[in-house]
């Protein structure tokens, strides 16, 4: 048996591990599925408001064209393949399996991508509701190669900190994102760091116990508090779990965009609204 993996195992004896109180499997339409959006669980999980697990054949995809967000940051990980990218600060490429296209989109902003160079892609897209201070600041666009992603053990740190790995993106605000593989067998213990009162996991892969099983394609809440999480693999597995400090405002939403009033909305909806102009006069949106 594959000797178990035991991580960040300081935890207080007064605080009882954090047990799961809802789970789901989302929406599937194609080979998207939508596990949360900013008007069902995003309500329960600010800032994580929105994430879609895909799993599809990257080099048939027809991909997503360029399309607008304000207010908010995406982060898109894959597990496999790779998959094409492009926004309007002139940032075009391929992402591979085990990089992060980060893309904060602040006051407005557009992005795009499609199929890759090799078959089946699977991943995660996430958004997070940005704060005041941060939706209607700059964008910034940072596409991460697999050797520049932080790593502790198992877990690779998308965002945040875990064990001795920081992440080198500048969340804004206090969130832990990390994507783990673990073997059948395997042990690991996640300890979200004070104040992380909002937690989840989602499987792309596997199944874990916790000690509840989850299965491949489930995300499920935890209990706020303060205790760690513990997870043994039950078969091969491969999920992302965020932990992060309470989003304090309401969701205030457009088509693509989520910002913390209707005034800081309007004014991110008329931003993406100018570029949009822009690129229809350029020929580069679809009809």
């Amino acid at each position: 048996m594959t000797q178990a993996v035991i991580l960040d195992a300081r935890s207080s004896a007064l605080e009882p591990a954090r047990h799961i109180i809802h789970r789901t499997r989302g929406r599937r339409h194609g080979p998207i599925t939508r596990l949360m959006s900013p008007g069902d669980l995003g309500e329960v999980l600010k800032p994580f408001v929105f994430l879609d697990l895909f799993d599809m054949d990257s080099a048939a995809a027809s991909g997503f064209g360029l399309h607008p967000h304000s207010g908010i940051a995406t982060l898109t990980w894959l597990f496999d393949g790779d998959i094409s990218y492009e926004d309007t600060t002139g940032a075009t490429g391929i992402l591979p399996a085990g990089g992060v296209e980060w893309f904060k989109a602040g006051h407005g902003a557009w992005h795009g991508g499609g199929g890759g160079k090799t078959g089946r892609a699977r991943g995660f897209q996430l958004w997070l509701a940005l704060p005041e201070e941060h939706e209607l600041g700059a964008v910034e666009s940072i596409y991460q190669a697999p050797d520049d992603v932080a790593r502790d053990g198992p877990a690779h740190v998308l965002l945040g900190a875990h064990g001795g790995a920081a992440s080198p993106l500048s969340a804004p605000a206090p969130i832990n994102y990390l994507a783990v593989r673990l073997k059948a067998g395997e042990r690991w213990r996640y300890q979200p760091p004070e104040g992380h009162t909002v937690a989840w996991m989602a499987l792309a892969g596997g199944a874990v116990s916790t000690p509840e099983r989850v299965d491949a394609g489930e995300l499920v809440l935890f209990a706020e508090g303060g205790g760690a999480i513990d997870i043994t693999a039950e078969t091969d597995a491969e999920f992302v779990i965020g932990s992060a400090a309470p989003h304090p405002h309401d969701l205030v939403t457009g088509y693509y965009s989520v910002h913390t009033s209707a005034a800081t909305l309007a004014r991110g909806e008329g931003r993406i609204d100018e570029i949009g102009a822009r690129l229809r006069a350029e020929g580069r949106l679809r009809a």
